[in-house]
């Protein structure tokens, strides 16, 4: 009995740790399950050599994501909402043709939970975006969206999110438009701004102030940079970028976009 009684916990245990990802590629969204992913045929294991959260070589079961996206145009954009609300936009087109970048949906199996990705951190599962030869994208870091619950298929920021653009006014080669395309890549997957966006996890780049409004222009980068340097936080979740990820033209930009922005901050009644 003892025996019966612990094989039905181990059962329900995995039982548990099963999950299942919502897909709308527009169409209306659907509910893949762990076990209906895993018994796709296009399911393989795959080496990803550098994975960005586990900072080491790691092994997955994975099916390509572009198998999941039929009917999907590469102009079209993609959200990945995470469980901690963190939200990834990623275009299409790095996904169906990333010259080389490929993307894979890496799935934490029922029985086998994948490590914390840290000291009192969860771990990546129960979905993952992967890539394998991402530099050939390029692919950046905020691209490696983990503990994935739902991919959707949206319009572009621009077009969502209407108070984050910058001035219809500027010109086309202006730096802070060049930092509004920045600002997409490497900051709307945590932050919102001037009130819009899907993240949750940070706090917004303008309102009430801009970080540049209440920051010297070198504390912004050190804070850019690595945020531990300008304030020690054990519970910051920020991470540094690095000038491999993020030039130092591209913060340049990101400054004059964020610098430009609060001077379009919406009127607030009293």
């Amino acid at each position: 009995m003892r025996l019966l009684f612990g094989c039905l916990l181990l059962l329900c245990a995995g039982l548990a740790s099963a999950a299942t990802l919502t897909l709308d590629t527009g169409t209306g969204a659907r509910k893949l399950t762990t076990e209906q992913l895993l018994a796709r045929p296009d399911a393989r294991d795959i080496v990803v050599p550098a994975d960005v959260s586990y900072h080491r070589e790691r092994r997955y079961r994975a099916v390509p994501l572009k198998a999941l996206l039929g009917g999907v145009s590469t102009d079209a954009h993609l959200q990945f909402e995470a469980l901690d609300g963190f939200a990834a936009e990623v275009p299409a087109s790095l996904v169906l043709d990333g010259h080389g970048a490929e993307a894979w949906l890496a799935i934490e199996p029922p029985d086998a939970a994948w490590p914390p990705l840290g000291k009192d951190k969860p771990g990546a599962g129960p979905f993952y975006l992967v890539w394998l030869h991402p530099e050939a994208g390029p692919v950046g870091p905020e691209q490696w969206p983990y503990q994935v619950a739902a991919i959707r298929v949206l319009g572009s920021p621009a077009d969502r999110f209407p108070a984050m653009k910058p001035a219809a006014s500027l010109p086309a080669d202006a730096p802070a438009r060049r930092g509004f395309a920045v600002f997409q890549r490497n900051c709307l997957s945590c932050h919102t701004l001037n009130g819009q966006g899907d993240a949750k996890l940070g706090p917004d780049l303008n309102m009430p102030h801009s970080p540049t409004e209440y920051l010297r222009p070198d504390l912004f980068r050190t804070l850019v940079r690595n945020p531990q340097d300008l304030r020690h936080w054990p519970q910051s979740k920020m991470p540094g970028f690095d000038r491999k990820v993020l030039s130092d033209t591209d913060l340049d930009d990101l400054t004059a976009y964020l610098k430009h922005m609060a001077g379009r901050r919406p009127k607030v009644s009293p």
